[in-house]
């Protein structure tokens, strides 16, 4: 048997030999490089596996933050999950306006979140730009007072801006054409520009505003100018931000027109929700 300073390859093993190649060997360099790459992305994948329990808790949350914040009664320190409870959730159809049972409230959210096509559309015009289709149905949230009357409605809005797909909430009062206040809570527009939909000052001039007219047409609008219509249907367009405020416009319109929430706003006014 050969000692460890005989040269004799012939008899070494693939790691032996490959430990022996010059350290600037391209192959030896190549194959280090391949290996880092596989553990790494073997060490991020159990990760991201580990963590993905931990992840759904914290967009669950979120979202319930946002629902509670939108409706103006989210105090920071309170039990999200306790305060939450206090709205009900309701899955919609959209075309007929009417809550529908065929799937329960959380078997829904994960069917909305995989975009299954038992709940997709297609649309013919897409001024949202949805991507052509949209959700049939859509998880809706009702307020009630203490005398168990709606108190506020609250409705999940998306559509693309400039950069990025818009997804939020818009609050209504009880009648369905005052509006309460919209947020979004996710978007990856301009920070400083279109990002600041995020802005408190800019969220704040949606509350009072006015969805439709005594004619029953839509009339608010997002826009530099005030519209015809009047202050009470128009919110100021996002200074330097012209292709997001035009997004918001057109999703705002889009959900509240009769392929999105009309037909639900319609029963809500007549009393029949």
């Amino acid at each position: 048997m050969p000692d460890d300073n005989t040269p004799d390859n012939g008899n070494k093993g693939p790691l032996r030999r490959f430990l022996d190649m010059p350290a600037d060997s391209t192959a030896k360099t190549v194959t280090v490089a391949v290996a880092l790459c596989l553990v790494a992305s073997m060490v991020v994948s159990a990760a991201a596996v580990s963590l993905r329990p931990v992840q759904e808790v914290n967009r669950l949350r979120d979202k319930q933050i946002n629902v509670l914040e939108v409706a103006g009664v989210y105090n920071p320190g309170d039990n999200v999950q306790e305060a939450f409870a206090a709205f009900e959730p309701h899955v919609l159809d959209l075309s007929t306006g009417e809550f529908t049972d065929q799937w329960g409230i959380e078997e829904f959210d994960q069917l909305a979140t995989a975009s299954d096509p038992a709940i997709v559309r297609a649309l013919d015009e897409d001024p949202a730009g949805l991507g052509g289709q949209m959700q049939a149905y859509r998880m809706i949230y009702l307020l009630r007072d203490e005398a168990g009357e709606i108190d506020k409605v609250i409705l999940p809005v998306e559509g693309y801006g400039l950069w990025s797909t818009l997804y939020g909430f818009i609050a209504l009062e009880e009648n369905g054409n005052d509006i309460y206040g919209l947020q979004f809570y996710q978007h990856g527009e301009t920070p400083g520009l279109g990002a600041e939909v995020d802005n408190p000052r800019w969220k704040a001039l949606w509350n009072g505003k006015k969805l439709r007219d005594e004619e029953g047409d839509l009339e608010i609008s997002v826009s530099k100018a005030v519209p015809p219509a009047g202050p009470e249907y128009h919110v100021d367009a996002l200074a330097g931000a012209t292709l997001t405020s035009v997004g918001v416009d057109n999703l705002v319109r889009f959900w509240m027109g009769e392929a999105g929430y009309a037909p639900f706003l319609e029963r809500l006014k007549a009393g029949e929700i």
